[in-house]
């Protein structure tokens, strides 16, 4: 059964005693088929992409590994499969009376795919493996609220010198099944964050070889690793110890395929012809006319998702920093046509941002944070031009724009490229550049190699308008591409982290929102839909808020 709602967000709660106690346990999926005809047992192929990174939990923050990842390791908390609220996973409960020390009790008799228990150790361990500022991983960022977490930070840019401390004074083991969080300072979105991946506990075996560890990970979820061929496939298959929850029974699946595509076309035709049992996105060729639901008919899946599309500029390169290219920066805003992209490029599958936050998550503000510099207009394009130039600004000759190829990016990117260009009465030209992959694009993008502006966007971690503002924007934030630094702003998110409501929160979020503003460095495009499709071979389906397949539920036909 497909299943297309609202994302709605689990209330946050402020001076509570007890924070999401878990349910009773889950069980078996789909034992004796259902009457939809699905049966125990199958594969199905995912179609995929070759992921950034190695395969661990705190070094993967971008969905080519995040989706594999999510398969094989649970965090104290999931995210329910329909709403997206966070619901128990290896936690039993997570308990606060003030929101800044948080006691998780472990559920008991949970494995790692090697045999070993998940204890409170393995999730501190894992924790501070990852905030380790030497370690270098790209989710150290996560743990930022965390007391102690600061002196784990390496002292020079380049870490020459030993960060003060190993471990992070706010994590403390009680017992095997107990530990306690306590934060800097009162933050009542924590309980809504341990889902994510980053917090995933790691075995013994990763501190031996944490490299050997990432091409074979051993992990903690409904299913264990089998092996890895690059930009190939992933498979994993059924772990028989996963004790499953009530939102997350065991599968009834025998295994997945994670299967790597360099061309969403080729993936497509793969999908239409039995050979991928489920696409995550639709190529923009087949979304024409509504192509795609005319070939796949009640197995084409429309529904909301929390993830957007921006383009992040280099500002830390000579050629788009100093007097006037803020200016620059929001000509180029204005220069582009979204409503055109969205009708054009994905015939009404995308729309036009009006924000830096997903309409579908909680905190979105009506009509957007962005205003008339998300409205497309030529004569305030071109003043805004002249403005910066006044103040003296020279643009390059050239200015790229990069995309990865394999991800169905060309149509718009060329589009926006052409938009601009045609809007601006300057002496320059934007040219759209395509990186064969998105592994390749991001590993530049991560070590500051941009020297123009870059695709970026973000698919929710968590239904809340935090998860679109801390990571991306706050100084030295995990995901903050531009490695973009506004002091006003980060004193705003820090209020919000703190705040004693929910209310009050979203609306420090939101005025934090619009500060982004001020100096366009990420610039919003269009607003994501799922457009997903499924074979003939699968029932029982449910896509998630995310844009996933629920790999818990789905079961494979006779």
């Amino acid at each position: 059964m497909r299943r297309s709602r609202k994302i709605s967000a689990v209330a946050l709660l402020a001076g509570s005693a007890l924070v999401l106690s878990a349910c009773g346990g889950g069980g078996e999926a789909g034992d004796d088929g259902d009457s939809q005809g699905g049966v125990q047992g199958g594969t199905v192929v995912y179609g995929a992409c070759q992921p950034q990174n190695p395969l661990v939990p705190g070094d993967t923050n971008e969905t080519c590994g995040g989706r594999v990842i999510d398969a094989l390791f649970v965090a104290p908390m999931m995210y329910d499969p329909e709403t997206a609220e966070p619901v128990p996973g290896v936690a039993e409960s997570i308990e606060t009376e003030d929101n800044q020390t948080f006691t998780v009790n472990l559920k008991e008799g949970w494995k790692f795919h090697d045999g070993e228990e998940v204890t409170a150790d393995n999730f501190v361990k894992a924790w501070n493996y990852t905030a380790y500022g030497p370690n270098g991983l790209q989710q150290a960022y996560w743990f930022e609220q965390f007391e102690g977490f600061e002196d784990l930070q390496c002292p020079d840019e380049k870490c020459k010198q030993e960060p003060k401390a190993k471990e992070m004074s706010g994590l403390e083991v009680v017992d095997d099944h107990t530990f306690t969080i306590t934060t800097t300072q009162p933050f009542s979105v924590l309980p809504n964050k341990l889902g994510y991946s980053a917090f995933a506990p790691l075995p013994d075996s990763f501190f031996e070889d944490p490299k050997a560890f990432g091409r074979k990970p051993v992990g903690n979820g409904a299913f264990k690793f089998v092996e890895w061929n690059d930009n190939q496939n992933i498979k994993v298959e059924k772990f028989a110890d996963y004790p499953g929850t009530d939102s997350h029974p065991k599968p009834s699946i025998d295994a997945i395929d994670f299967k790597m595509y360099g061309d969403l076309d080729a993936e497509y035709q793969d999908l239409l012809a039995g050979n991928v049992d489920y696409s995550y996105q639709i190529p923009t060729s087949a979304l024409a006319g509504e192509q795609w639901k005319a070939d796949l008919g009640e197995r084409a899946v429309s529904q909301p998702q929390g993830a957007n599309q921006t383009v992040t500029w280099a500002a830390y390169h000579e050629d788009y920093s100093g007097p006037g290219a803020v200016e620059f920066r929001k000509a180029v805003s204005r220069a582009i046509d979204r409503q055109a992209i969205a009708d054009t490029i994905f015939h009404g599958a995308r729309a036009p941002s009006d924000g830096w936050v997903s309409p579908v998550v909680e905190g979105y503000k009506e009509g957007g944070q962005c205003g008339d510099l998300c409205q497309f207009d030529k004569d305030a394009a071109n003043d805004l031009l002249a403005e910066s130039e006044e103040k003296g600004y020279t643009p390059p000759k050239e200015i790229p724009f990069y995309y990865n190829a394999d991800g169905d990016h060309k149509a718009w990117s060329e589009a926006m490229a052409n938009s601009i260009n045609q809007t601006l009465e300057g002496d320059f030209e934007v040219v759209a550049k395509p990186y064969p992959t998105f592994a390749e694009m991001r590993s530049d993008i991560t070590e500051k190699k941009m020297d123009g502006f870059f695709r970026t966007g973000w698919l929710m971690d968590y239904p809340h308008i935090e998860n679109f503002m801390n990571p991306l924007y706050k100084t030295n934030a995990s995901a903050n591409d531009a490695f973009y630094s506004n002091k006003e702003l980060d004193e705003k998110l820090e209020a919000a982290d703190a705040a004693s409501s929910s209310e009050e929160a979203i609306q420090l979020y939101q005025e934090a929102e619009a500060t982004l503003a001020e100096d366009m460095t990420s610039i919003p495009v269009v607003d994501y839909t799922t457009n997903a499709g499924y074979s003939e071979k699968l029932t029982n389906v449910t896509v998630t808020p995310f844009g996933w397949l629920d790999i818990y539920n789905v079961q494979v036909t006779g």
